[in-house]
């Protein structure tokens, strides 16, 4: 583990908002599992399950309109509030008994979603004024290495309270786990100046000035773009992944499991070396690397062997993390206090909006076409977009080293 690792784990606030990471992690991966199976078992329906899960990923959309509130409010507060309100909201699952009582679980799926959204926002901006610049990639790598070991663990314990005493159970677990972080929030020593007076203009008016820094920003532009098109690649991938197990391989649907634990081990190693490749590459070259990674990966998986398709995993896991933590890295790098939590929401709906598009395109296409084409097709265009961000990369490392700002 690298020295700046262990400088990250001795601030006190960097431990306290990875505490807080990993116990409302746990939750939310136990409930984001446990939501579409608590669907299916009440109503039979596979395509409403199916809709629990976007029914999370719907208010992504709107993130440069929620991201405004994380700079519009003092964010230590908001954080907390946001994670008690989640767990009283959470109790209204309590209800949800029957097929008839499905909505209920919709409309609180939505709004913990939105309410996502806003946190990050908040825990972004936060994180940026509260952690030292130098120590970001290595503080947003261990968040993903949080967050991902908690997605290997959280899932199986959310099926196996879900098995022996309902969906309840794991709301009930998951609203336990929000007033913990909110505990561990309340507990963070940030000095936040108070909120001056709002400035003239409506609230579309502050929101659109997210968007515009980062269309403006050639840096941040570029990044969030990619990582786009990555999640885009990546969501089209994940659609494929029955058919690489059930035709590639030969393999039982159960498989699927073993390959996500295989990639969430790599996302668990990269999250901890990426804070020095980080400040020896630069954000651009970072992603790069992990882009190239991912579409080699990807394409790999078209041969049925199992050895490669574990190993392949493993690439996706360790690439596709690689160019998330970039990108928000270098929006809490590159943007001014006032801006970070628009500017992260923004740049979160262009990463992660593709994704949920990506699904169900991906779903269509492997009906249709063999899905080793498909694989192949992925890497290439994955491996095609590598030279321009890399290249980019170092024309921007090599200015900061020359003391010019990009």
């Amino acid at each position: 583990m690298a020295w700046t690792t262990w400088q990250v784990l001795r601030h006190r606030n960097a431990r306290l908002y990875l505490g807080g990471v990993v116990v409302s992690g746990f939750g939310t991966s136990a409930m984001w599992l446990v939501s579409g199976v608590w669907v299916k078992s009440l109503t039979g329906s596979s395509s409403l399950a199916a809709l629990a899960t976007f029914a999370l990923w719907l208010p992504v959309l709107a993130g440069p309109l929620l991201g405004t509130l994380a700079d519009r409010t003092r964010r230590r507060p908001l954080l907390i509030w946001t994670n008690v309100g989640l767990a009283v909201l959470l109790c209204a699952l309590l209800a949800v008994d029957s097929a008839d009582r499905v909505w209920i679980l919709f409309a609180v799926l939505f709004v913990y979603g939105a309410a996502g959204v806003v946190h990050d926002a908040a825990e972004a901006a936060l994180i940026a004024s509260a952690v030292d610049k130098k120590l970001l990639g290595d503080f947003n790598g261990l968040r993903m290495t949080a967050n991902e070991g908690m997605k290997l663990l959280a899932p199986l314990a959310g099926a196996g309270l879900f098995a022996a005493y309902g969906g309840a159970r794991v709301a009930l677990l998951d609203a336990l786990t929000f007033l913990a972080a909110a505990g561990l929030y309340a507990l963070l020593r940030v000095r936040e100046q108070p909120k001056a007076a709002p400035e003239r203009g409506s609230w579309r008016t502050h929101t659109v000035e997210g968007a515009r820094y980062l269309r403006r920003h050639p840096a941040l532009r570029t990044l969030a773009l990619a990582g786009g098109f990555t999640m885009f690649l990546a969501g089209v991938n994940g659609a494929l992944i029955f058919a690489v197990v059930d035709e590639g391989l030969g393999r039982s649907p159960a498989f699927v499991g073993v390959l996500y634990a295989v990639q969430g081990l790599g996302s668990v190693a990269v999250g901890l070396l990426s804070g020095p490749l980080l400040r020896r590459c630069g954000e651009r070259v970072f992603a790069g690397a992990g882009l190239a990674l991912f579409a080699v990966a990807v394409a790999l998986r078209a041969l049925p062997y199992d050895a490669v398709a574990l190993a392949a995993s493993a690439g996706i896991g360790v690439g596709l993390p690689c160019v998330l933590i970039a990108v928000l890295t270098a929006v809490q790098r590159e943007t001014p206090d006032h801006l970070v939590g628009r500017v992260a929401a923004t740049a979160n709906t262009l990463v992660f909006a593709p994704n949920a598009v990506a699904l169900g395109l991906g779903a269509g296409l492997v009906a249709v076409v063999d899905h080793r084409v498909l694989l192949v097709v992925l890497g290439v265009a994955g491996l095609a977009a590598v030279p321009r961000l890399a290249t980019s990369g170092l024309v921007t490392s090599t200015r900061r080293k020359r003391g010019v700002e990009t």
